[in-house]
């Protein structure tokens, strides 16, 4: 399809926009660009045809599978959008006194409040504005603790090979350093590699569980126990709470810091550039360091508070992206307290099963009861006919599924990472299951039409390496 610049004719334009209400002021000519800017000119029914246009060559949700591994794409109810969208949340300015803007003061306390309850922590910020902006926030507060303490040879965060590659970045820009530890055949920590490499250095340890192979790790105790004993914290990493979410909590796991993904657990649709909400929640220890302002309730009325001495600062602007947190509570609520743990338990279900229809084909790398996602690995495949993950991946695309993660997690050889999420039904598994054997059957009896893969799409195998060294990212006036 032609780019929007491709399309632009010079002269041509859409009035869409209303009349200035406002003084107009002129910006003196020292602070004008040299040059205007290159904007498309389109009319509007050039711009409308474009979007549209580009609608059709994308694939969401909305369209069919998408069983994305580790990021949780899943559908989301409208109302929730709905609610999001009301004039009373979508028209309050963040500078307004804190008496006039009751009711979004009151969101963000019973946010706190419930998303508290559900992974065990007693406080919670919403000012980050992702998942990785969440760790890092998280680590910031782990600093600030043995600084607190005097105890500044704390310089060390443990994280597991299978982590998110996010886990490591976050440390090391928190001013860590990062110390690995390897995963046990079974998938999950190797306990005596962990009590090797804890120390009077460790500052704590990045963990996710149900961890990113879709297991839940049956030392999850012992493991906080001994990062608590060597006097570390232990950091818990909640891109997979939706697997666990109302039937076990992080806070109960032994976990003092987590950050959640309200963009992918609790309804704001995930990708697409944002907006996105990574809150952190903590226990009490960790409380005085929680970034300004909070939120505190006093006399059924409610009130930023800024006066923290020990606050690690402001993370994000205000209060962090206020509508996404406006629709994880609305989510929480239709759902409840039987609801929530519904959810979780749909993800579990789902995941099993369609794990269970693969199996007798496609290769495990961990043959067991998952959770919300399991990986399965193509080495056979690409061994004996030379099919890849790649491959299959890209035959996935003609068939009008969006392909699962690719090639991670890194411990495991040729990495298929599917999560089906608990909003799927068994028919669409039981679709998705066809679609996987018919893939197989093919990579069998004719692999090299796995290689021309896909084949029906609009936009056909692109060169991945030369476009990822270089990328052509500038339109040529």
């Amino acid at each position: 399809m032609k780019l929007i610049f491709e399309r632009s004719h010079e002269g041509r334009g859409c009035s869409i926009l209303p009349e200035c209400d406002v003084p107009v002021v002129s910006v003196s000519s020292a602070n004008k660009r040299e040059q205007p800017l290159h904007l498309p000119q389109l009319s509007e029914n050039d711009l409308s045809r474009h979007y549209t246009e580009l609608m059709k060559h994308t694939h969401g949700v909305n369209d069919g599978f998408y069983p994305l591994g580790s990021c949780t794409m899943k559908y989301n109810p409208k109302v929730n959008e709905e609610i999001a969208a009301l004039p009373g949340f979508t028209k309050i300015h963040p500078l307004q006194p804190s008496e006039t803007a009751q009711g979004s003061l009151e969101v963000l306390h019973k946010a706190e409040e419930f998303l508290c309850e559900i992974t065990g922590m007693d406080n919670m910020t919403f000012q980050p504005a992702a998942g990785a902006h969440g760790e890092y926030t998280g680590l910031l507060l782990i600093k600030a603790y043995h600084e607190a303490r005097n105890d500044k040879k704390r310089n060390k965060i443990i994280v597991p090979d299978s982590a998110h590659g996010t886990n490591p970045a976050s440390a090391a820009m928190a001013g860590f350093e990062i110390v690995n530890v390897t995963s046990s055949p079974d998938g999950c920590v190797d306990v005596e590699k962990l009590k090797e490499v804890v120390g009077d250095d460790t500052a704590g340890l990045m963990l996710t569980n149900p961890n990113t192979v879709g297991l839940f790790d049956k030392n999850i105790l012992e493991i906080t126990k001994i990062i608590h004993e060597a006097g570390g914290l232990c950091y818990y990493d909640g891109a997979n709470l939706n697997a666990v979410m109302g039937i076990v909590r992080p806070g109960d796991m032994g976990f003092d810091v987590i950050h959640l993904n309200l963009h992918k657990t609790f309804s704001t649709p995930h990708g697409g550039g944002g907006p996105g909400s990574g809150p952190v929640g903590c226990k009490k220890i960790l409380t005085p360091f929680l970034p300004t302002p909070v939120v505190v309730k006093e006399n059924d009325k409610y009130r930023l508070d800024y006066d923290r001495p020990q606050t690690i600062g402001t993370v994000k602007h205000f209060y962090g992206n206020f509508l996404v947190v406006v629709k994880a509570l609305s989510y929480i609520l239709t759902l409840g307290k039987e609801g929530i743990p519904e959810a979780a338990q749909n993800a579990v279900l789902n995941c099993n099963y369609l794990m269970n229809k693969l199996k007798d084909v496609y290769n495990m790398a961990f043959d067991e009861g998952c959770m919300h996602e399991f990986v399965m690995t193509i080495s056979n495949l690409k061994k004996d006919k030379d099919v890849s993950a790649m491959d299959i991946a890209k035959a996935l695309l003609d068939n009008g599924i969006h392909p699962p993660t690719m090639y991670f997690p890194l411990i495991v050889e040729e990495a298929l990472m599917v999560e089906p999420t608990e909003t799927e039904s068994k028919e669409t598994l039981d679709e998705a299951s066809d679609v996987f054997h018919k893939i197989y059957e093919e990579a069998i009896a004719n692999p090299s039409a796995l290689h021309e893969a896909p084949v029906s799409t609009s936009v056909r195998r692109l060169d991945e390496v030369n476009a990822a060294r270089n990328p052509h990212l500038r339109y040529e006036f």
